[in-house]
């Protein structure tokens, strides 16, 4: 290797699946591991950089940034979300890369699909709050979308909820819900799946555990669906009527600071000053950590909302990145062999 030479790995999807990066207990892990390292100031976490393209289906694209100082290694996630993209095209409505450089030298490390990890993360973050805020003898769940993240947050509630038997879901087309119960049924064949028709109560009514998956901005959860004792968690953005929230007995974000100034539900009631910030029980690494209660009775309503936090998928993909080295597989990339001006040949080659 000439002293100039920069190389990486590239991990495409079949690359991280090979190796065993499916893992929500690794994810876990990894969220777990991320929590304490920013409670304790060793990640840096600038603002996320968005470019909306179309302000009513909200096509957009983001690049979101993070560093952990003591893992030596900074990341990004170029992500795309295209909610019109199912139904219009046929195509998955989100699509991500990630880049890793160690920050020893400021050199690339690894360039990775990164749809996995950014999927594996809402269903590691919802798993986790689960694990603290659901009854932990749920038997039944239900949701409201069965898209990727719907699919994901199915096998992690599964991982942390072992007693879970039961799944409804309800999607806006019958093609979504049989796709949903055929593919989930296949990896989970003790737990009865079945779509309700886009029957959003038949999804939810009684469900101790409650998921809303979609990229509607509509208020189709309705609080009288929700019984006493479930957990709710909210992944997308404006999904449910105000009074989901207003009937719960403990509210908990990802983040709230960062909550209140988006689009979701909860957003919109801060916003619309029905939601002062003293009724937010707190944010989930705060109970995870041990610094507040998870849920302290079998009939509390709690609620969960994330948002999402770009340091959580950048420790998901190092944790990725090293079982997939250490696995053998992905592809050795070069980025340079040399500096421009070393060159032999650049005088071939330049155009003044």
């Amino acid at each position: 290797m000439k002293q100039h030479e920069i190389r990486c790995q590239y991990y495409s999807q079949e690359d991280l699946l090979g190796a065993g990066c499916l893992d929500i207990r690794l994810a876990i892990s990894a969220v777990e591991m991320a929590m304490r390292a920013f409670e304790a100031g060793e990640v840096i976490f600038p603002e996320k950089v968005v470019q909306i393209f179309n302000e009513e289906t909200q096509e957009r694209i983001n690049c979101l940034p993070a560093t952990f100082r003591k893992l030596r290694v900074c990341g990004v996630k170029w992500v795309s979300v295209f909610p019109p993209n199912p139904v219009k095209f046929g195509m998955q409505n989100l699509s991500a890369v990630i880049i890793l450089s160690e920050i020893d030298h400021g050199l690339p490390i690894a360039f990775m699909e990164g749809t996995l990890c950014s999927n594996l993360r809402v269903g590691a973050v919802g798993a986790l709050a689960a694990r603290h805020l659901a009854n932990p003898q749920s038997r039944s769940i239900g949701f409201i979308g069965a898209g990727e993240q719907a699919k994901m947050h199915l096998l992690a509630m599964k991982s942390v909820l072992p007693s879970l038997v039961e799944c409804r879901v309800a999607a806006k087309e019958q093609a979504e819900e049989e796709t949903f119960c055929r593919e989930m049924g296949q990896l989970l064949p003790n737990v009865a799946i079945q779509g309700t028709g886009g029957n959003l109560q038949a999804a939810i009514e009684g469900a101790d555990v409650i998921v809303t998956a979609t990229s509607a901005q509509a208020p189709l959860l309705k609080a009288a669906w929700v019984k006493p004792g479930s957990f709710y968690s909210h992944v997308g953005g404006y999904e449910d009527e105000y009074a989901v929230a207003q009937q719960a007995d403990k509210i908990v974000c990802d983040d709230w600071e960062t909550v209140k100034h988006r689009t979701q539900t909860l957003s919109r009631m801060h916003q619309a000053g029905e939601l002062p910030d003293h009724q937010i029980h707190g944010n989930l690494q705060d109970i995870v950590l041990g610094h507040l209660p998870g849920r302290q009775s079998p009939e509390e309503r709690i609620y969960f909302n994330a948002v999402g936090l770009a340091y959580l998928d950048v420790a998901i993909s190092h944790a990725m990145y090293l079982r997939t080295r250490d696995s053998g597989l992905g592809q050795d990339l070069k980025i340079q062999q040399e500096m421009i001006f070393e060159h032999a040949h650049l005088k071939n080659w330049i155009r003044i």
